[in-house]
């Protein structure tokens, strides 16, 4: 890994990298906070299009959700965060250099609740309202389906109301819109997520400069949802405290200064966190605190 000192040096001759990032919306706010978690200070004001980091050769360019794919392609931005189904619908070249597991949503065709779905063959002959279309082309060509696919541009979900369409291919994510216009979702065709895409012809400086922002990016994302576990344990009862216990590799166990108890350190998982405590309590355990994890560095 190069160091950052490097990176500093070598970005005076090379330029920065150069992130676009969603003007605004939630993608935004998620992107935006995972890039200040792995360190990386963008100062920001209001309307403000540029923003050159502090501390990290990188500098970010606010833009539209679905232009992010062409200017990473065209090189008037390296890298980008962008959701997958804008990625997939512009079939621009780029490469997905990692998926981040945040906005996630699902693209899916979806009917009038009161009509009878028999098969994906319900759509043949049908004129089908979405944002989405070659995604939508693609996916009918690949199941043998004729249907007409009319674009639309927001509001999609309102086109069968109207008379406008037969269905809608759009994008899901509680279901509640389509519920509130009568509509049931009967197909999912694409699950989508934000992804950090890049261009496939970065200088070996940026590539290096990325590669150490997707180390940072993995080491925070690696503590989401992991508690450091401490607690006192009996000595007799270490075996049995320990195979619940697996941590990273294994648990951190050091002795007292009480004969015959040991302190235990390890790592969790949230979801196993209540399972687990009641088992560590039945077994002997005391004084167990638990404390978030910011950063898990491998």
């Amino acid at each position: 890994m190069v160091g950052l000192f490097l990176f500093k040096q070598k970005s005076k001759m090379e330029g920065l990298l150069k992130i676009a990032i969603q003007t605004k919306g939630r993608l935004n706010e998620d992107s935006l906070k995972l890039i200040d978690e792995a360190g990386v200070k963008l100062p920001l004001g209001t309307r403000k299009l540029i923003s050159i980091a502090a501390n990290f050769p990188m500098e970010a360019l606010f833009l539209r959700d679905d232009d992010i794919p062409q200017a990473v392609a065209m090189g008037v931005a390296d890298v980008g965060i962008v959701g997958e189904n804008e990625m997939l619908e512009k079939m621009e070249n780029v490469v997905v250099a990692k998926r981040l597991g945040f906005s996630k949503c699902r693209l899916s065709l979806a009917i009038p609740k009161d009509d009878e779905y028999t098969g994906i063959e319900y759509f043949n002959g049908k004129k089908i309202a979405t944002s989405y279309p070659e995604i939508l082309k693609d996916y009918f060509t690949k199941n043998n389906i004729s249907a007409e696919i009319h674009v639309i541009n927001g509001s999609v979900e309102i086109a069968p109301g109207i008379g406008l369409a037969d269905a809608i291919f759009d994008i899901v994510s509680s279901g509640s819109t389509l519920v509130s216009n009568r509509l049931k979702e009967v197909e999912v065709v694409v699950k989508s997520e934000a992804v950090l895409v890049a261009n496939p012809n970065l200088s070996e400086t940026k590539k290096a400069i990325l590669d150490e922002l997707i180390f940072r990016m993995e080491s925070v994302q690696r503590a989401e949802k992991k508690k450091y576990i401490l607690l006192n344990a009996p000595n007799d009862k270490l075996a049995e405290i320990e195979s619940y216990l697996p941590g990273m590799k294994s648990p951190t166990v050091m002795p007292l200064a009480e004969e015959d108890w040991s302190s235990v350190h390890s790592v969790i998982d949230e979801k196993d966190f209540w399972e687990i405590i009641g088992k560590l309590k039945a077994a002997g355990a005391t004084g167990i605190l638990v404390i978030p994890i910011e950063k898990m560095i491998f």
